[in-house]
């Protein structure tokens, strides 16, 4: 069960960055994007009905990791206590600002735009240095260091990333205008974000530290090939292909993650000693699966329902 639990734990993590992945990416571009206050609106209102929606998934995921994988999550939080820190406080100044700042009709909302915008660039590169310290290996004890540039450079990768999802998202979602600005932006976007996954697969090639701590090599190939054909995706593809590209983008780094350190989580914790109790880890199926289903089930008709560009007439939730 505990590779059950596992898998589980990679897909919520997936649904996460795939679906808030692009709200965060319209937070760094929504001053970029919008010349005045209501082309802003419209900008936030591309993600306004799905915004706390996607956010559910890395609830779920985080129960779930506290659920099924106790010693784990202390151990992964604990060493990288000031890069956790650093994401919640980025997270909680981007969900707050994006839903404050129209609350006063006729006020002046240019600090809450740079809320958002510097929540959305404080998570993105948080998360990226996160992913950056895992992939890496953590030690067996003690925390790690915060400014190592592998981890960095992984930060730096996740905004690009995130910029890029976001400029996607804003061509299939956004006016004819918006939707014109954003696949110009992730034509170009997609050049960084290509010469990113390069310099990341060529640092863990020459880097014997790396790859010395996993059994296999195979994952990482598999994830550098899936790369490459999704940026070939969003550079030819169409706007709701190249969408769907910027997905398989966001998702790769839990893939490579979840299967670089299978078995062995930490480089003295592996799989089995990290879960919970067998019994907990059935009755957690129980409760697991079903919400699961809810919520997928709840984000398709919310998209169903929204699914049509944002235009003068629509209802902006931001």
């Amino acid at each position: 069960m505990e590779i059950f639990f596992w898998c589980l734990l990679g897909l919520l993590l997936a649904g996460y960055f795939a679906l808030a992945g692009y709200d965060y990416g319209v937070g760094l571009l929504v001053r970029a994007f919008g010349r005045d206050e209501p082309e802003r609106r419209r900008v936030l209102g591309s993600f306004g009905p799905f915004f706390l929606g996607n956010e559910v998934w890395l609830v779920a995921a985080v129960g779930l990791l506290f659920g099924a994988f106790p010693l784990l999550e202390g151990k992964v939080f604990k060493q990288n206590y000031l890069v956790v820190v650093a994401m919640l406080l980025g997270l909680i100044t981007f969900t707050a600002a994006v839903q404050l700042r129209s609350r006063r009709p006729g006020a002046g909302r240019g600090g809450w735009d740079l809320l958002i915008t510097g929540g959305a660039l404080v998570t993105t590169a948080s998360w990226g240095v996160f992913f950056g310290n895992l992939v890496r290996g953590l030690p067996a004890t003690g925390p790690v260091p915060v400014a190592d540039p592998f981890s960095l450079l992984w930060g730096f990768g996740f905004v690009a990333l995130s910029a890029l999802h976001g400029a996607n998202f804003l061509a299939v979602r956004g006016d004819a205008e918006l939707a014109a600005k954003g696949r110009y932006l992730a034509r170009r976007l997609v050049l960084v974000v290509a010469a990113w996954v390069i310099t990341v697969a060529g640092w863990m090639v020459v880097s014997g530290e790396i790859m010395s701590t996993v059994d296999r090599t195979w994952p990482a190939v598999a994830v550098l090939a899936a790369a490459i054909g999704a940026l070939l995706v969003v550079w030819r593809g169409s706007p709701k292909v190249a969408l769907a590209g910027s997905m398989v983008l966001a998702v790769l780094p839990v893939v490579l993650v979840g299967t670089l350190r299978f078995p062995h989580l930490l480089l003295s914790l592996d799989l089995h000693d990290a879960a919970a109790s067998p019994g907990t880890l059935r009755l957690l199926t129980f409760v697991a699966v079903p919400a699961l289903a809810v919520v997928v089930l709840v984000q398709w008709l919310t998209w169903r329902m929204n699914r049509r560009p944002v235009g003068d007439r629509t209802l902006l939730h931001f």
